[in-house]
């Protein structure tokens, strides 16, 4: 048995979604000794794509979630609690992206999050010992699950205090960068930001863009921030994503 392992619990194979009239696969990885620590209350990471999180078999690799999370855990860093939702095959588009665009006309990244939000995290709060505080609560992912995660924490700051962003794609529309520059200056918001600089001809430049508009907001005011990481052989690939998990993980929970 390898030590400090995280637990893994289906919390179902077919978690039902009101607001889009499906279901989905949700785990949670659970610190190692969650239950022997009774009194003990966790922070919590929602990421999306669940299947590319810690599944062997994954079609395009995973990042190795667990296998990072049993290494953090036997450097004491074994408080957070991660919510993996699985994306949904061929809707995947239509569920991660908010806004409508000329292009995608037919969107449904706002049900995907009071999904997540009035649905989800309320079962997950009862379900397991969960800080609720928004300071001790995280979204993030990669390329779509990226943009949709900017897009839940600069619009429902009351409830996401920390975002995990890989390569989002930034592309789809310019809103993000005005949700950027509207996000209100006194709220606390860590945001650890990446961006690779083989994903695609404009995505490291675009990622870069969103970087200054946030330091920008973050000299005016220091309630922001911001660590922006970049790997100039970086590609749009889930091993590339995995190799950022432990260190965003760190910067965002550990980092005092």
């Amino acid at each position: 048995m390898v030590k400090n392992k995280p637990i893994i619990e289906i919390i179902d194979e077919n978690f039902n979604i009101p607001q889009l009239n499906r279901s989905r696969r949700i785990s949670a990885l659970l610190p190692h000794d969650y239950y022997e620590n009774k009194q003990k209350t966790y922070s919590v990471l929602y990421l999306h794509d669940g299947q590319n999180l810690f599944d062997d078999y994954a079609p395009y690799g995973n990042w190795g979630v667990d296998k990072t999370l049993t290494q953090m855990a036997a450097k004491g860093m074994k408080d957070t609690i991660i919510i993996a939702i699985d994306h949904g095959g061929e809707l995947r588009i239509k569920e991660l992206i908010p806004f409508k665009t000329h292009k995608f006309k037919h969107v449904e990244g706002n049900q995907y999050i009071e999904f997540m939000m009035n649905t989800l995290m309320p079962i997950i709060n009862h379900r397991y010992r969960i800080n609720h505080d928004r300071a001790c609560t995280g979204i993030g992912g990669s390329s779509l699950g990226g943009l949709i995660s900017l897009y839940a924490g600069f619009k429902y700051p009351q409830v996401f205090g920390k975002l995990m962003i890989f390569s989002p794609s930034l592309w789809i529309t310019n809103d993000i960068y005005i949700q950027a520059l509207n996000f209100p200056n006194h709220i606390p918001l860590d945001i650890y930001l990446y961006a690779g600089g083989l994903e695609s001809e404009t995505h490291l430049e675009s990622v870069t863009k969103l970087a200054e508009v946030l330091s920008g907001k973050q000299a005016m005011h220091d309630q922001l921030n911001l660590k922006f990481i970049t790997n100039p052989n970086g590609r749009h690939q889930e091993v590339y994503w995995g190799e950022q998990f432990p260190q965003a993980v760190e910067f965002l929970y550990y980092k005092r």
